[in-house]
């Protein structure tokens, strides 16, 4: 494993790339920004992809699964044994993202990280266990850095996967039960800000299901109090296994040309981990959507995304990005198939 490999400086756009991009924009038959974020989506991928007319036909969907301690404290409606019984539904294609993957035609891996149930020989997944789950980090650190950096390394591994099939579009995904309780965690620790503006329903909680996380999510806070302002180490005392593989996944894209496309709420909060500990990343992320729960917006102003859409949404698993890449696709399509105002003999605004 390299020594800190994570803080290796990501590629830089190419600005020439992306002005040459810009300036075609401006050209095509329409009112200059009258296609608003889909022309901005265009533009911030000719810089990445190096091209004046950018593509996301190969896209490469991973989902990082992993249960979490915290789980003990009673903050999620569901049991652990979900987790890996969502594991056999991925990869037998019954699962939302399984029927976005195949519509869109993307390659789908399914990485379990650590489930509470063993899911070892299923077909489909690759296995790169950690442990049976974190700790509970209300008692103690979620995972050690022994833990932490392995699990660090199995989201590079999906990404260098990816760059090496062509991938011209990361989506990552996470599955987990008690995964929002962690992401809220990490989130609150980087952002300074009252756990009560961060905890959501999850998976369903109700009223009071909601303020007992907060308190727990509070005392787990304040029980880690004298944290060193790290984000590595603030992301290995909350995070999950599959937060951490996402933050190593975004990073390593970044590192090796790969555009990613974020999902939700905790794919978010990885976002700003990565930014956190590497700012040279920051580029390379786009932000599929803004979801049902509470933290998501408030994590996607700390990163200045701008989202692609508002459904509603709250399921994660990639599901979001997954639905938001025709949005991209169409974006691509237009930025590099509509007519300028010269090719259609079209008289432009007088400059």
């Amino acid at each position: 494993m390299n020594s800190a490999w994570w803080l290796q400086t990501c590629l830089p756009a190419d600005e020439q790339m992306r002005d040459l991009a810009l300036e075609r924009q401006q050209q095509l038959t329409k009112p200059s920004g009258s296609l608003g974020r889909l022309e901005e989506a265009a533009v911030q991928l000719a810089g990445l992809q190096r091209r004046v007319k950018p593509r996301v036909d190969q896209v490469a969907i991973a989902i990082f699964a992993g249960d979490h301690g915290i789980v003990a404290e009673g903050v999620s409606p569901y049991p652990q044994e979900v987790t890996a019984q969502m594991l056999n539904n991925f990869v037998n294609g019954g699962a939302a993202i399984s029927v976005l993957a195949r519509s869109l035609g993307a390659q789908l891996e399914v990485v379990d990280l650590g489930t509470a149930t063993p899911v070892a020989d299923l077909p489909g997944v690759r296995q790169a266990r950690i442990a049976p789950g974190t700790r509970n980090f209300l008692k103690t650190t979620a995972m050690t850095d022994e833990q932490g950096l392995l699990a660090l390394q199995a989201g590079r591994d999906s990404a260098l996967c990816a760059h090496a099939a062509g991938a011209e579009l990361f989506i990552g995904g996470e599955m987990g039960i008690g995964n929002t309780s962690s992401a809220t965690a990490v989130a609150c620790a980087l952002l300074h800000c009252p756990v009560s503006d961060l905890a959501g329903p999850g998976t369903g909680l109700n009223a009071a299901g909601v303020q007992h996380k907060v308190r727990v999510i509070e005392q787990a806070l304040a029980a880690h109090g004298q944290l060193p302002d790290d984000p590595l180490q603030r992301l290995f005392c909350f995070g999950g296994f599959e937060v951490v593989a996402l933050v190593g996944a975004y990073l390593a894209c970044a590192q090796h040309g790969v555009a990613v496309l974020v999902d939700g709420f905790i794919c978010t909060v990885a976002a700003l981990v990565a930014v956190r500990l590497n700012p040279t990343v920051q580029p390379w992320l786009l932000f599929a959507h803004c979801g049902a729960e509470p933290g998501h917006r408030r994590v996607l102003q700390a990163l200045q995304g701008q989202p692609l859409l508002e459904l509603g949404l709250r399921l994660g698993e990639g599901s979001g990005a997954a639905l938001a890449v025709p949005l991209l696709r169409l974006a691509c399509e237009l930025h590099g198939q509509m007519a300028t105002f010269a090719e259609a003999a079209v008289a432009d605004r007088p400059a």
